[in-house]
């Protein structure tokens, strides 16, 4: 049986992705060349777009700041009630996500003994800029840990949990890693993209192609293959069984990559839910204060 397509059921159910959907088949057949830059900007372009997070109040007992970061800045959300020296704990969200998504997580941390900071992604948020890549959501991470130092942990949902085991396995300062609902590599969700809109795989080749180009990163390195290797930190794996958005085979694949990982289940949570869940909360706290 094969796999699920998780990119058609959204992008099917988006009015305007559709209609853009056939200007993708158009120009693919007038112009390669543009239809794969049209093909980029569209998937680069979290959707929907972040004008709801920006008009979300700041929640009591966070602050929220700016930092600078490339062209433009991301924004921060850090606890004000607590005293310094406590370890810090980054949590950071998935594609079309924001920080305050994260929000349950960063209190059950908070009254836990730790620091948590919760990271808005370029494009995200209250984040500057409208598109953004996962090559950038892990420069932003590297850019995170040099104004906070090295991490006790990081816990990262979905695209943030691809981007933070990428950042760990590249040297990144962390001890340990709680990665939820992590996304499928770029590549395969790169041939969900294509297939979602009726374009085939040569599509799926020349935007793989323009993105490392542009970004200097082999997507290749995104895949447990390359991870597994590289990646020392204790790391549990939170996944629900029923997860359509980013299916329970990748954090299956890896489980049985990395040398420390754990795999722990939900079910009936989805792919959002699992971040408010409280058991799955708890497991969270657990692994991130383990000795």
């Amino acid at each position: 049986m094969s796999t699920p397509n998780p990119a058609t059921t959204f992008y099917a159910a988006n009015r305007s992705t559709r209609w853009l959907g056939r200007a993708l088949r158009g120009m693919q057949t007038l112009s390669p060349r543009l239809g794969t830059r049209l093909a980029l900007r569209l998937f680069f372009t979290p959707l929907p777009l972040k004008l709801a997070a920006r008009r979300r109040a700041v929640p009591a007992g966070w602050q929220l700041s700016h930092w600078p970061f490339e062209h433009g800045t991301v924004a921060v959300y850090r606890r004000a009630d607590l005293p310094t020296g406590l370890p810090t704990v980054l949590l950071v969200h998935g594609w079309a996500g924001d920080a305050l998504q994260m929000q349950p997580l960063g209190d059950a941390l908070a009254a836990a003994g730790f620091a948590p900071v919760l990271l808005d992604f370029p494009a995200h948020g209250r984040s500057a800029a409208w598109r953004s890549t996962l090559p950038q959501f892990v420069r932003a991470l590297w850019a995170a840990s040099a104004r906070l130092g090295p991490l006790h942990a990081v816990v990262g949902h979905s695209l943030g949990a691809l981007a933070a085991s990428h950042a760990a396995a590249s040297g990144l300062p962390v001890k340990r890693l709680a990665l939820i609902a992590p996304s499928p590599p770029p590549g395969l969700f790169l041939d969900w993209f294509s297939g979602s809109f009726g374009l085939g795989a040569g599509l799926a080749e020349r935007m793989r192609a323009a993105i490392e180009r542009r970004e200097g990163v082999p997507l290749q390195q995104f895949e447990p293959a390359w991870l597994g290797p590289r990646l020392a930190q204790p790391t549990l794996l939170l996944h629900d069984e029923g997860d359509r958005v980013a299916p329970l085979a990748g954090s299956q694949a890896l489980q049985q990559a990395l040398p420390d990982a754990r795999l722990a289940t939900t079910r009936g949570l989805g792919h959002r839910r699992v971040l408010s869940d409280a058991q799955s909360i708890t497991a969270v706290v657990e692994h991130v204060r383990a000795k």
